[in-house]
């Protein structure tokens, strides 16, 4: 059975050039870059250069750029390492109900350490209105943390407007762009931000290695202890095989961003208006134009999301419900009911992520195969009987 792969934005296969510029990193030179001999000095110059491609991709200066184990660890160390370090300027962080777990369970863990948190409501397409950001930030708010696009249902925040009140207000400003590198354009200086964490697996390149930016001259605590690696910042032997990785993934998405984002949103829309136009009572999840080039989220009536999936899967169709991190719960997605769907339309989610292997052929073959696996699980729902 033929496979049909639409969860990029749940992870995205391993370039061909990515692992070819990883190879001689696992083989030949697999030195320890904090070894003084040769082995070691092959390696750290790999490092060097991979922060160079890295920083290019965001805008930013090589020295600001600190590698990770991925989006999850740099959200938790740029919102825990801000929250520490800023602790006697004040106890206030302001977000919003549709952030990644990354940042919504790091910032319930500081509210238990006595740090006070708030949760900014979004609009029915999950776009949070700068004015509120503006309003809730205090004398004692210390950072704002905003996703730059939303891993669900695709919506790209305000951010540039977002970190222009927030430099304004003198408030630190972290944004999650973990979906957003690779599909739109960014530019830490021209979004104002201070801290914004990426990841490698997102764009065709290996899981286990992202990285945080961090401005220059902010000061956050570090959140791993133990050896002098990345400036004394972040403890832990780099991982030269997949930091070189991820800069072959991030050279390669910067020089295709562009025919990346038109292709992907032209199949992106031909799925989105072939599944309302052939199956009645669907809802698009999501901003209809300010979202994820690659990003399809639609919430189905009187079904259960899982049974779709099952059934797509049974056919060689791979995608989601929800966010690749939650998927297997029973709980409906938090992103969903933020955006004002009740459990049962939320229930009903399905997320298809376009990458850049999607054909045509790929996309006529969902849109003629889900109408048939719709009607037939609506015949089975009492919901829809009734």
């Amino acid at each position: 059975m033929q496979r049909r792969y639409f969860d990029y934005a749940a992870t995205t296969p391993l370039d061909k050039e990515v692992l070819a510029a990883m190879i001689p990193h696992l083989e030949e030179n697999f030195g320890n870059p904090s070894s003084v001999y040769s082995y070691g000095r092959e390696a750290k110059k790999a490092i060097d250069e991979a922060r160079d491609k890295v920083a290019h991709a965001i805008g930013a200066d090589p020295k600001e750029v600190y590698f990770t184990s991925g989006g999850t660890e740099s959200d938790n160390w740029a919102i825990i390492g801000t929250a520490y370090a800023k602790k006697k300027k004040g106890n206030h962080i302001i977000t919003t109900s549709v952030e990644h777990h990354a940042v919504l369970h790091t910032c319930k863990y500081l509210e238990k350490q006595g740090f006070e948190v708030t949760y900014l409501p979004v609009d029915e397409y999950g776009m949070v209105d700068p004015k509120t950001v503006e309003e809730n930030i205090k004398d004692n708010t210390i950072l704002i943390s905003v996703m730059f696009a939303n891993n669900e249902i695709g919506t790209i925040q305000p951010i540039a407007e977002i970190g222009k009140i927030a430099k304004d207000r003198g408030v630190l400003f972290h944004t999650d762009a973990v979906q957003a590198l690779g599909s739109v354009k960014i530019d830490v200086n021209e979004l104002n931000v201070d801290l914004l964490s990426i990841s490698s697996h997102k764009i065709y390149g290996p899981k286990g290695i992202g990285a945080l930016y961090i401005r220059k001259g902010v000061k956050i605590d570090n959140l791993i202890h133990g050896g002098g690696q990345e400036k004394k910042k972040r403890a832990g032997t780099e991982n030269t095989p997949a930091i070189v990785g991820f800069a072959k993934a991030c050279e390669l998405a910067v020089e295709n961003l562009e025919s990346y984002a038109q292709r992907s949103a032209k199949l992106r829309d031909r799925l989105i208006h072939g599944i309302l136009e052939s199956i009645p009572e669907v809802r698009l999840n999501g901003h209809p134009t300010q979202r994820l080039p690659g990003n399809v989220n639609v919430s189905i009536k009187y079904i259960e999301g899982e049974s779709i999936l099952l059934s797509l899967d049974l056919i060689g169709i791979a995608a989601s419900s929800g966010s690749a991190c939650t998927s297997g719960a029973l709980d409906p997605s938090h992103v969903l009911l933020a955006i004002g769907l009740s459990h049962e339309i939320a229930h009903g989610s399905l997320r298809f992520s376009i990458g850049k292997y999607t054909t045509d052929e790929e996309v006529d073959f969902v849109l003629e195969k889900l109408p048939t696996i719709i009607q037939r699980l609506r015949d089975m729902s009492p919901l829809y009987n009734s």
